[in-house]
């Protein structure tokens, strides 16, 4: 018997024939995460090795890749563009012995394997884990098989979406669609292509964001810096967009209490071009001019996000900025063997607050929040600032315009030439004192400084957070840059003290 395990959720699945088993595996698929243990039971020609060769080959996007059956050699090992994977069949192990001598003991981390015959190590077998059993079905036809399905411990949840999503895609038409995972962002929502008669979609899988713990007067840091807790805001902002003629994803089909979406496939044409990516000038000018576009208009802070359902967007209020910032001592400090003491604390604190005061009074509009190249598309056939398609943008806010200006021009994970950057500003500054004589350059260059340095802040402790609590340490390659980036946004004249703390404290002296 396998160890006991708390909180199992379960289905049953009766495979009719190899297309079934296919999809099933794609099924299954989409759900892996890094690290999954994933048992397959059942009796010799049951179907185990069969299931594992077409969810190998899903994963690989290679159909006619070699996948052979580990039965003599106990371990097949495969590099993987989501995770290395390894493919275990038990059923000649001698003993638990064994497995050390097959360097089983010592696999990566972030692992998947999958195990035929687990019950030959049931009492090695961790309680997170999903266990699928093949029986075969003669009664009902030679290829068909009855499939149980059950996810113990962390991965119980992820069997009951799988469920869902399954249900979802079958209401929707696409239960017939290939599927494709495509390459995650920070967040913890999925993405899939999806492709059915000759056209694609884009599945959105987003469940309800969970709080986390509180951080300040009882509430969790989501609440404070005003994160989405759902898919309403999305389906909202999308529609706003598109009503404004701007090349948000049209919705085609949701379900917005479950968090599923199925959306317009924009394609992949990005914004920013080579390896490493640099910025494609005319792009970026269409980008600003988008911004502009957004901007001088009057914008609602209530949209519809349904029949007889609303969404408000919140304001960016000083708490959501400066929870935002302390991301920096929380997390980038630490980083960086550093910490400030309660004193050097509370000066950050007050600085934040001083420059962000005119901010927070400033004329508002919507802010997309993460205006940048990995959420913006090319789209060569749409008219004027409908060439850019806009991808993200559920955490959106009323706030300051500069904000999401800042967000392009200083991107993160592309490097934007401090020339580039100064002509693109001006270029937005332009389009804006066009529009309105009484458009103040010298105070929305101010700031766009201020906005710029506490999103650098922001996003220099968001990164070192995903290295250290979630194990996603690609994204410390970015933190030079950011550094860059206070370094020009710091020496504004009205950043002055701000300057001198984060000399002291975070920016190195050698330079970069």
């Amino acid at each position: 018997m396998f160890p006991a395990a708390p909180g199992g959720a379960s289905f049953n699945v009766t495979l009719a024939d190899e297309q079934a088993t296919a999809r099933f595996a794609v099924d299954i698929a989409a759900a892996l995460e890094p690290g999954d243990l994933v048992t397959l039971s059942g009796d010799l020609g049951a179907g185990k090795t069969a299931f594992a060769r077409m969810l190998i080959r899903h994963l690989a996007a290679d159909e006619m890749m070699e996948v052979p059956s580990p039965t003599f050699t106990l371990i097949q090992s495969y590099e993987l563009p989501r995770f290395p994977l390894v493919h275990a069949d038990f059923y000649r192990l001698s003993g638990a012995a064994e497995l050390a001598e097959l360097g089983f003991d010592d696999l990566p981390e972030r692992t998947v394997v999958l195990l035929e015959w687990p019950d030959r190590a049931a009492r090695l077998l961790p309680a997170d884990r999903l266990d699928i059993t093949f029986t075969l079905a003669p009664l009902l036809g030679a290829d068909v098989r009855n499939v149980r399905v059950v996810g113990y411990g962390a991965l119980s949840g992820r069997v009951e979406r799988m469920t869902e999503l399954r249900s979802f895609l079958d209401e929707s038409g696409f239960g017939e669609a290939e599927r494709q995972r495509m390459v995650g962002d920070a967040s913890t929502r999925i993405f899939e292509r999806l492709r059915l008669e000759g056209q694609t979609a884009i599945l959105m899988n987003a469940p309800r964001r969970p709080d986390g713990p509180p951080v300040l007067d009882g509430k969790p840091y989501s609440a404070i810096a005003h994160l989405a807790e759902d898919v309403v805001p999305y389906v909202a902002i999308a529609t706003g967009l598109r009503d404004r003629n701007l090349s948000a994803p049209a919705i085609m089909h949701a379900d917005i209490e479950r968090g599923l979406i199925i959306m317009e496939d924009l394609g992949h044409e990005l914004i920013v071009a080579g390896d490493p990516p640099a910025p494609i000038e005319a792009r970026y000018e269409a980008a600003v001019d988008l911004l502009v576009s957004l901007h001088r208009r009057k914008l609602p802070e209530t949209l519809p996000a349904a029949p007889h359902l609303d969404y408000h967007l919140r304001h960016y209020d000083m708490g959501a900025f400066l929870i935002e910032a302390e991301l920096l001592l929380d997390w980038y400090l630490p980083h960086i063997g550093a910490a400030a003491t309660e004193a050097e604390h509370k000066a950050f604190v007050a600085l934040w607050q001083e420059a962000l005061e005119p901010a927070t009074d400033a004329a508002a509009t919507w802010v997309l929040r993460d205006f940048h190249s990995p959420n913006l598309l090319w789209l060569p056939d749409r008219e004027s600032v409908a060439r850019i398609g806009v991808l993200d943008f559920q955490d959106a806010l009323i706030g300051p315009p500069a904000y999401d200006v800042a967000s392009l021009l200083q991107d993160a994970r592309v490097d934007v030439p401090e020339a580039l950057e100064v002509a693109l500003l001006g270029r937005y500054v332009a389009a804006r004192r066009g529009d309105d004589g009484r458009f103040d350059a010298a105070f929305f260059t101010r700031l766009y400084a201020t906005l710029a340095a506490q999103r650098a802040t922001k996003i220099l402790g968001i990164f070192a957070r995903l290295d250290r609590r979630d194990g996603k340490p690609q994204y410390l390659r970015h933190v030079p840059r950011l550094l860059g980036y206070l370094r020009r946004s710091l020496a504004h004249p009205t950043l002055v003290l701000l300057n001198a703390w984060y000399a002291a404290h975070v920016l190195p002296r050698d330079g970069l």
